[in-house]
């Protein structure tokens, strides 16, 4: 049975990463057009303030004052998600 003691290990750690990957890693209110994620100086200008909250899986949400939302980025999936998890928990 120890053959699959590195699949199990792995389908564990995913488990985990993908519960990780739902969590905020910053929350960031601001007007400023230099972030490094941002393509959009437009949400910004004339001091239009935004609400920027970045995810553990490499995403950022951002929401415009008039409601609308903005998702930069993509979502890590599969062993790069894994791969960053390990990092950071140390698993």
């Amino acid at each position: 049975m120890t053959q699959y003691d590195e699949t199990v290990d792995y389908q564990r750690r995913l488990l985990k990463a993908e519960e990780w990957a739902k969590g905020v890693k910053t929350l960031h209110a601001h007007s400023i057009d230099s972030c490094w994620y941002d393509d959009r100086p437009e949400d910004t200008a004339n001091g239009r303030i935004v609400l920027d909250v970045e995810y553990n899986n490499g995403t950022v949400r951002r929401e415009l004052d008039n409601g609308e939302v903005v998702i930069f980025g993509t979502p890590l999936t599969g062993r790069d998600l894994v791969d960053k998890f390990s990092k950071h928990t140390h698993e």
